[in-house]
């Protein structure tokens, strides 16, 4: 048996599964309305899996492509608000049909709508969490989406892969299983005569030399580049992915040999690194940039100390407290990013001075941390 052969088990198998699909695999082939058929089909092999004992959470693209035709559109939208519009109509449509589908199996379903800044914030990661987590315990099968109406990141980039990889690390999932309209990553365009599929990649080795492109379908907007990304990040708390097309869902889960398999290379076998701190490195924006000191950089980077005032000898961007800033060396490399404990507009009094300083001269208040450890970590 190859080791391809058992990653693919391994995914397949899972004991709690993350699946995402995109809204291509949910769409008609023409317009971009939505096809119940396509979706009943998908919804058919994920309940034979949740009624065998596996726990599934379905993170699934399609509001947009789901308020097109409502709206009387011929395309997915390019502006934001039209966009944001269709998905309000949209999600409602979406959900209903997965609560049809899952229903004709005896399945219950939740909706879970997600940003970004849901799950940076403790309070409201540690919500998101416990919530994913009861659903489950309940026998229920969260529908996880972005908020397409009020967050922007994901309509403009992700189209929920890089967000299914990070609810992957949030519920701690066993394996990912990305579903799209193609079939497998090649190792060039797969129209190109002499492409051959990439089964196996391993921690990221011989991505170097495949020709990675694609800015998604006309209903949706990722390309394989962030397929690929949402692999990588699985892969970096040991989660195994395997990337296929949705028309071979089934065979995905029997372990088959379909698509491409991702796993994390040695270093990252087994690893569990806190999934809260996987949501700051990769689903936030930072809001600015704190330049340290060189002393600073050590403190964080190699003692993993939380940054104090002392070590910060500039300012950029405008930002409150409870925002994502990039903490940078002084050439500008990107060496953390954290959550901030103070305003842009406080801190250039600040810098240069101890904690016991500002709170003597300040107040109490000020004796803070400027990003705690726990709000950190390191790119």
């Amino acid at each position: 048996m190859s080791a391809a052969t058992d990653h693919r088990r391994a995914v397949a198998q899972a004991s709690r599964l993350v699946v995402k699909v995109g809204s291509s695999s949910l769409t008609s082939p023409g317009g971009g309305s939505l096809d119940e058929g396509r979706l009943v089909a998908l919804v058919d092999e994920l309940a034979k899996r949740r009624l065998a004992g596996q726990q599934v959470v379905l993170v699934s693209s399609g509001a947009i492509a789901a308020g097109i035709a409502p709206l009387g559109l011929t395309r997915r939208p390019w502006d934001l608000a039209t966009q944001q519009a269709a998905a309000s109509v949209g999600q409602g449509a979406l959900v209903a049909a997965y609560q049809r589908a899952f229903g004709a199996h005896g399945l219950t379903v939740g909706q879970v709508l997600l940003t970004a800044d849901d799950v940076t914030r403790r309070s409201h990661y540690t919500n998101a969490r416990r919530t994913l987590d009861r659903l489950l315990e309940l026998d229920i099968v969260p529908i996880v989406n972005e908020n397409d109406t009020v967050a922007t990141q994901e309509i403009r980039f992700g189209d929920n892969d890089r967000l299914a990889a990070l609810v992957a690390h949030l519920v701690h999932a066993d394996g990912l299983l990305l579903l799209t309209d193609v079939d497998a990553l090649y190792d060039g365009p797969p129209s190109k005569p002499g492409t051959s599929r990439v089964p196996l990649v391993v921690g990221g080795a011989g991505l170097d030399a495949v020709t990675i492109g694609g800015t998604g379908s006309q209903v949706g907007s990722g390309g394989m580049v962030t397929k690929v990304e949402a692999a990588t990040i699985a892969n970096a708390a040991g989660i195994p992915t395997v990337l296929t097309s949705a028309d071979r869902v089934g065979a995905a889960l029997e372990g088959a040999d379909v698509g491409t398999v991702f796993v994390p290379g040695k270093s990252r076998a087994g690893s569990k690194r806190l999934s809260r701190k996987l949501w700051l490195a990769h689903a936030t924006t930072p809001r600015g940039r704190l330049v340290l000191d060189d002393g600073a950089v050590r403190a964080v980077t190699e003692r993993r100390k939380s940054l104090l005032p002392a070590g910060v000898v500039a300012v950029e961007g405008t930002f409150v407290d409870g925002d994502p800033v990039d903490l940078c060396a002084a050439d500008g490399r990107v060496v953390a990013r954290g959550l901030v404990n103070y305003t842009s507009a406080e801190l250039p009094g600040m810098l240069g001075h101890s904690t016991h300083e500002l709170a003597r001269d300040l107040g109490p208040e000020y004796e803070r941390e400027l990003v705690h450890r726990d709000d950190l970590v390191l790119l």
